[in-house]
């Protein structure tokens, strides 16, 4: 059994406008209008403290390009001073800190959170905690929630390659709910089924943002004799049990690793340039690398064979790891004494004079950077000291598609804060969060008892689930039949996009009307995904027009019994001909009391 501490940080966007301005808080559509261009160093805190995550961003040298929209002000340019908090999006958090029964705080204090990885033009992140405290039940277990803060979104990572990262400004600044669980998830399996109850609960709401990536989790874990890792940007939920289990995997092995890395952790750092050796090279690697001006450098492992190559969780061997840090510094990556060589063409003559150079013995390892020399020395640097750290590092990573995780930078500590000068406090009145508590969204178990009086099981729990939730229980109160309006928006609709329909092109507009004119009678269930179809197409005729277009009118009544009786009142016959324009149970029962 092993002893996991583990809790979750849900992020998640709110509908509406920006957190300190009045750009509007959706993606951009087309090119941008012009981009600017920045350079970031980290800087001591109000207390004189220094971040280590921020000096390692810094110490990169990187710079950072920003595309920007008609959506985009000089707020998030850093050229104008924040406006005042949004009050719409501290009302939507307080609503959900009030469901999760966390308590609010007397005065909210705007900080700044120093991030130099240009995520933000400025430098620093805006957030500020409104509630402490509070619960989420999942499956029958009780997990406290630490923390609840409104924070602004960073910018949209573009492109990022070497000395280079390109972000879009449409994304900065939109508002951000942030949810940090105690860590009392004590498996894979219950992280998933935490994660999901957040989710539930934030969508009751109806004011947060829905589509890829408007919600993700961050996930801290520790095991014993590991340590706390904050793997960041886990926004499938189907996965977090796997990236929950890929993150123990990882730590056990490097724990089981510890012993051989202590015996040469004080061990010192000789680069070696290793050029020479391959001035007729014939590994393409190589060969390009020093067309285009690179050096080759490389060091000395004193007793690592086999170290690098040990496996820590799915192939992932702690050579990556060492990798990953080199990486940071912008080079592509390196080469060690554990890889198999005939996949770069290094011929058996360049490897013994390349472990000559380096004073590589039996037992012992190196590792190589093929790099432009000043880049190479400081990946080296990089490499070297993760290489000789005999201990699990407390860290950042960035999960990877299949749930595994690299490398980012240290973990983030205190030294990173201090208050934004820049927007008053805002004292939380009673008067405001008894208005906010007297309307406050039904929960999850509420929610879900309503629907089941209207819907069935499986219905119910599509509606749970769906983004069409709240227009559902418009179109229900306008007299609707709920099972109708469920159907269409989460079977008609998911089939005729699967067929390759453009169902996005159909507004909630054009939605309610076709209910409206079904409740009229104006045509029968089996013509809906025909009409929804064209007017995907014709976005701009009413449904009753693409009815009359399409000769989908309802035959009901009177002209119903003429046409039964001319086929016989036969309803096979009647229902083959004209299934689009006859309600069967009406066919039927006309045919019954004939």
């Amino acid at each position: 059994m092993i002893d996991l501490k583990c809790g979750i940080e849900i992020h998640q966007r709110l509908a509406g406008k920006k957190l300190f301005c009045a750009c509007d808080g959706e993606s951009a559509s087309g090119k941008p209008l012009f981009e600017i261009r920045r350079m970031q160093h980290a800087v001591l805190s109000e207390l004189g403290e220094s971040d280590k995550a921020s000096e390692f961003e810094s110490a990169r040298r990187r710079e950072f390009i920003y595309h920007v929209y008609d959506n985009d002000c000089p707020v998030e340019l850093d050229e104008e001073p924040p406006h005042r908090l949004n009050g719409q999006a501290l009302d939507t958090a307080l609503e959900i800190a009030l469901m999760l029964n966390s308590k609010p705080v007397d005065e909210i204090e705007v900080m700044r959170k120093a991030v130099v990885d240009g995520s933000n033009t400025g430098g620093f992140q805006r957030t500020a905690v409104i509630a402490v405290g509070g619960s989420i039940s999942a499956n029958g277990a009780k997990i406290g929630i630490q923390t609840i803060a409104l924070e602004e979104e960073s910018a949209g990572i573009v492109e990022e390659k070497a000395g280079t990262a390109v972000f879009r400004l449409d994304r900065l600044g939109i508002p951000l709910v942030e949810i940090a669980t105690d860590p009392d998830i004590t498996s894979p399996e219950q992280a998933r089924t935490v994660a999901e109850a957040i989710g539930t609960l934030l969508r009751m709401t109806g004011k947060v943002a829905r589509g890829i990536g408007t919600i993700r989790q961050d996930i801290n874990i520790s095991i014993e004799g590991g340590a706390r890792v904050e793997l960041k940007g886990a926004q499938d939920l189907a996965l977090i049990g796997t990236i929950v289990q890929k993150e123990i995997e990882r730590q056990k092995g490097l724990i089981e690793l510890r012993p051989k890395i202590e015996a040469g952790k004080t061990q010192q750092l000789k680069i070696v340039d290793l050029t020479q050796h391959f001035k007729a090279t014939e590994a393409k690697l190589a060969k390009r690398g020093l067309e285009e001006g690179a050096s080759i450098l490389g060091f000395r492992l004193a007793g690592y064979a086999g170290v690098l190559g040990h496996s820590l969780s799915d192939g992932r061997r702690f050579g990556t790891e060492v990798s990953d840090y080199a990486k940071r510094a912008g080079v592509g990556g390196l080469i060690h004494g554990d890889e198999t060589f005939d996949k770069y063409g290094f011929s058996e003559y360049e490897l013994a004079e390349v472990r000559k150079a380096l004073g590589v013995h039996e037992g012992d390892s190196f590792v190589m950077v093929i790099a432009e020399e000043q880049k190479a020395r400081k990946a080296l640097e990089l490499a070297f000291s993760r290489a000789i750290r005999p201990e699990v590092p407390e860290e950042t990573r960035k999960v990877l598609p299949e749930g595994l995780s690299s490398f980012m930078r240290p973990l983030a500590g205190g030294g990173r804060m201090y208050p934004e000068t820049d927007v008053s406090p805002i004292r939380l009145t009673s008067e405001r969060l008894a208005r906010i508590r007297s309307s406050l969204s039904q929960k999850p178990e509420e929610k879900k008892s309503a629907l089941l009086g209207m819907l069935n099981e499986e219905l119910a729990n599509k509606m749970m689930r769906s983004r069409h939730l709240h227009f559902f229980e418009k179109l229900a109160k306008d007299g609707t039949d709920p099972v109708l309006i469920a159907t269409t928006l989460e079977e008609t609709l998911v089939s005729l996009r699967r067929s390759g329909v453009e169902v996005e092109k159909i507004s909630e507009e054009r939605l309610r009307e076709l209910f409206n004119e079904y409740g009229k009678g104006r045509f029968v269930k089996a013509a809906i995904p025909d009409i929804l179809t064209q007017a995907s197409k014709d976005v701009n005729a009413k449904i009753a027009e693409i009815v009359k277009a399409l000769d989908l009118s309802r035959i009901s009544g009177a002209e119903l019994k003429k046409l039964a009786a001319g086929e016989g009142n036969d309803l096979k016959r009647v229902m083959a001909k004209y299934r689009l324009r006859v309600d069967a149970k009406e066919l039927s029962e006309l045919i019954g009391t004939h």
